[in-house]
């Protein structure tokens, strides 16, 4: 359609939102649906945060705010900051925006110019490449391997680097696959940065307290502290409190850019809903026992899941470090013929066939840039995983 810009053909819409909607009109249907695609907690806002919004409303907090948050959000970020990585920011240094996506989004279209290149590990999160090509960059992706985990390696991470390289998307525990950097792992990949002034380090941090003993989230500023003045440490409210449909993400970073990120913000969104805000100050101040609880609850369906899916027919399922997700390989499914007569060629092809065959449904591998996999989301009953895995174990063993 020529009335459209053209910036819209380098983008594509979020496959983990079309495999959501359509699992929800089959179900809507009347079919048996199980959806294990939508990457949020199934869990409640605790209810001390939700008498806080309340709160809010009551004391009439309901009008427009600062730009980028209120300044007892912005004081609660820094002391997170503090008390959980060990970093110093001021009220200046924080961005507050609605959701971590428009924190990310911001600050690409604040730095990036045409022809400037971002480095992405895969697999990734499906809107990390489409954001940078509509901000005017170019994606650079640098595969990971299922034998090391998930994560890349620093030579990888080195050969992938240019002079037009602008910035680093780093994303621990990583959505889909659940991988986790350690200490070393991350020192590592900061090594090879120092000797790279030139590139910018963007974190992803939206999984830290979905972490599993034995693995210890750390985030690069905290590894690495000269690389302080080139991070922008990015985070928020939406996973780890349950509170996905408050929109609040948050970040902090050099002065200069959350100024940029700011002056972007008052053009687009303003403020981002203050009843959220005030509802997310009472998350990062107020007791943190919701988050041990639902971790808890995390590590025992993930280990349900794993093992379920291993014992699936031609499947391989890696345990993840962290987050809610599993990212298997059916490499021992490709080629090979559905009970239903789907030939599966590719992991959309098995993810299709599952969901028309069994009714479950997962978000395929091609999607997060790696395959062949397919990504589940564990953030959802036992009961359900159970039902679901056992109809993936069928419909493999079906498969010919």
């Amino acid at each position: 359609m020529p009335f459209l810009a053209d910036a819209l053909a380098r983008v594509t819409p979020s496959p983990t939102i079309a495999m959501t909607t359509k699992a929800q009109e089959l179900k809507a249907a009347g079919r048996d649906v199980i959806g294990l695609s939508a990457g949020e907690p199934d869990f409640d806002t605790p209810d001390n945060i939700k008498a806080a919004a309340k709160a809010a409303i009551d004391a009439g907090r309901t009008k427009y705010t600062a730009v980028d948050g209120i300044p007892e959000l912005k004081a609660a970020v820094c002391a997170k900051f503090k008390r959980d990585n060990g970093l110093d920011y001021r009220p200046e240094q924080v961005s507050v925006s609605t959701g971590g996506k428009q924190v990310l989004f911001n600050a690409l279209l604040a730095t990036l110019n045409p022809g400037d290149e971002v480095i992405i590990p895969a697999p990734y999160w499906v809107s990390y490449p489409d954001m940078v090509r509509l901000c005017g960059g170019e994606p650079v992706i640098v595969e990971s391997r299922i034998e090391e985990g998930f994560k890349i390696t620093p030579d990888a991470l080195e050969a992938a680097i240019t002079p037009k390289t602008k910035w680093l998307i780093f994303n621990s525990p990583s959505n889909p696959s659940g991988a986790g950097y350690g200490r070393d792992d991350l020192k590592a990949l900061t090594d090879v940065l120092m000797r790279h002034p030139h590139v910018w380090v963007m974190t992803d941090d939206m999984y830290e307290h979905i972490a599993y003993a034995p693995f210890t989230f750390c985030t690069p500023a905290e590894v690495e502290p000269a690389l302080y003045d080139r991070t922008l440490t990015v985070n928020g409210v939406s996973k780890a409190y349950a509170m996905t449909g408050w929109r609040i993400g948050y970040a902090a970073g050099p002065v200069d850019l959350i100024a940029a990120m700011r002056k972007i913000q008052s053009q687009s969104t303003s403020n981002p809903c203050s009843v959220s805000q005030w509802a997310a100050v009472e998350a990062l101040n107020g007791p943190q026992d919701y988050i041990a609880e639902s971790r808890q609850a995390f590590a025992r369906r993930r280990d349900l899941v794993v093992g379920m899916l291993n014992d699936a027919d031609g499947i391989t399922c890696p345990t993840p470090e962290g987050a809610f997700y599993v990212y298997p390989s059916i490499a021992g499914c490709i080629g090979k013929e559905s009970a239903g007569g789907t030939r599966i060629d590719t992991d959309e092809d098995f993810a299709t066939a599952l969901l028309e065959e069994t009714g479950v449904a997962v978000v395929f591998g091609g999607a997060f840039g790696l395959s062949p996999n397919f990504r589940v989301s564990y953030a959802t009953s036992d009961e359900a995983l159970t039902d679901a895995c056992t109809r993936i174990q069928t419909f493999c063993a079906g498969l010919r």
